[in-house]
């Protein structure tokens, strides 16, 4: 093997260690849930993870997977047209469809990959993508996977003019489908995350839906931080909006809220997903998804369906939280989600700093992460806070108590 690659990254990784842009992975010794146990032993609080209705480790969603791992085996050992389907997955297709108003779903091992397959087989060089300018990772990938036109519109900005944010200007939405190019496209395909995930805010659906409408668009959506808790029954940022089953396509995990383990699906109009079904290399190509996963999910869907109790209490405690570190005196994004982001943007070395922001936290019992470039554009540093359901008011204000008195040893409250 070349020694040349060896050193090169050596020194690359370096560079990023003496800037402070080395991302390291805490280990965690206990099941997912508000209260964790890390690597030595020591109990935290776990303000970081997606487990926003804290079904990760709900005793029915732990029996109904160990019941089906009893029944259906550990895993199918193949891509889903050889020998990889069960009648379950049929069910959770059929049951995912109907909880997000669509005609069909196609399942996938996560939404990354649900996201890398969705592109490609729709959209050729005759066609246009516009997707929001800040979009997932896993949606730029799968648009890099198609030969179609690229164009980025300004975050959330569906109207006309440039619009500078976090440092980029960019065009509207409605200015880019008035290109020449892409009004003489073949097929046009707005692609939008439903919930950001390091914003936490939603996307304008409704306005997005409207301007598609009038322009013969096709509209794609990842809801992945929405599905489980957004809306008013927990059917996601369509339903927040109320156009539920108006985008063509559907892209959601079941790693978030919805119990948090893997898997994802892409949803929608059925032609749409048969042709997915025949044409999509992550589906084709990959193992399906292992079965007590999908016993787990289903039930978890079960829990959803029954009751709002578990969504309401996510957005309480979100708001008392918000509330609570406003008042502590941080620089928050506001929202309407279980996400609150906390900046560190506007200090010196915010890179660096939001990482020892977050050791601090840790010695206080708070597990939290600091998101820093290039998981976010430089200068836009922040801890990236996620409440659950499973959270008590107790948790909450231990975790808003140790961020004041961490915030008051390096200078940023009073």
């Amino acid at each position: 093997m070349s020694s040349r690659i060896l050193v090169d990254l050596a020194k690359l990784m370096k560079v990023r260690d003496d800037e402070g842009l080395m991302k390291r992975e805490r280990v965690i010794s206990s099941a997912q849930g508000a209260e964790i146990t890390v690597a030595g032993g020591k109990k935290v609080l776990n303000f970081c993870a997606n487990n926003y209705l804290g079904l990760a480790s709900h005793p029915e969603v732990l029996e109904a997977a160990a019941e089906t791992l009893r029944t259906r085996g550990f895993g199918l050992s193949s891509v889903r047209f050889i020998c990889g389907t069960q009648d379950i997955h049929r069910e959770l297709e059929r049951r995912t469809a109907e909880f997000l108003g669509t005609d069909d779903a196609i399942l996938y091992s996560s939404c990354f990959d649900a996201n890398g397959g969705v592109f490609q087989p729709f959209l050729d060089e005759e066609c246009a993508i516009i997707a929001d300018q800040l979009n997932h990772a896993s949606i730029i990938d799968g648009v890099r996977l198609c030969k179609a036109q690229r164009h980025v519109y300004s975050h959330c900005h569906t109207g006309t003019g440039l619009r500078n944010f976090d440092g980029r200007e960019l065009p509207g939405l409605e200015d880019i489908l008035m290109l020449d190019s892409v009004r003489n496209a073949r097929y046009r395909l707005v692609a939008t995350d439903g919930v950001f995930s390091m914003n936490g805010d939603i996307a304008p659906l409704d306005a997005i839906v409207d301007m598609c409408d009038r322009h013969d668009a096709l509209l794609m959506v990842d809801d992945s931080h929405g599905t489980g808790y957004i809306g008013r029954t927990g059917r996601g940022s369509l339903e927040r909006h109320g156009v539920l089953g108006r985008a063509d396509l559907v892209t959601t995990t079941f790693g978030k809220a919805c119990g948090g383990a893997s898997g994802g699906v892409t949803a929608g109009r059925k032609v749409l997903i048969e042709w997915l079904r025949q044409t999509s290399r992550p589906y084709i190509f990959s193992n399906t998804m292992a079965p007590p996963v999908v016993g787990g999910t289903l039930k978890v869907l079960d829990i959803i369906e029954r009751s709002t109790e578990l969504r309401d209490r996510v957005h309480e405690n979100a708001a008392y939280f918000r509330n609570g570190i406003k008042k502590a005196g941080f620089s928050i994004i506001d929202g309407e989600t279980a996400i609150v982001p906390i900046l560190f943007g506007m200090y010196p070395n915010d890179a660096v700093l939001v990482q020892q922001f977050a050791d601090d936290l840790l010695e206080e019992g708070i597990y939290a992460i600091g998101f820093f470039y290039p998981v976010v554009a430089r200068g836009q540093s922040r801890i990236r806070v996620q409440l659950s359901a499973a959270h008590t008011r107790e948790h909450l204000d231990m975790a808003i108590a140790a961020f004041e008195k961490v915030g008051k040893k390096h200078g940023i409250t009073g």
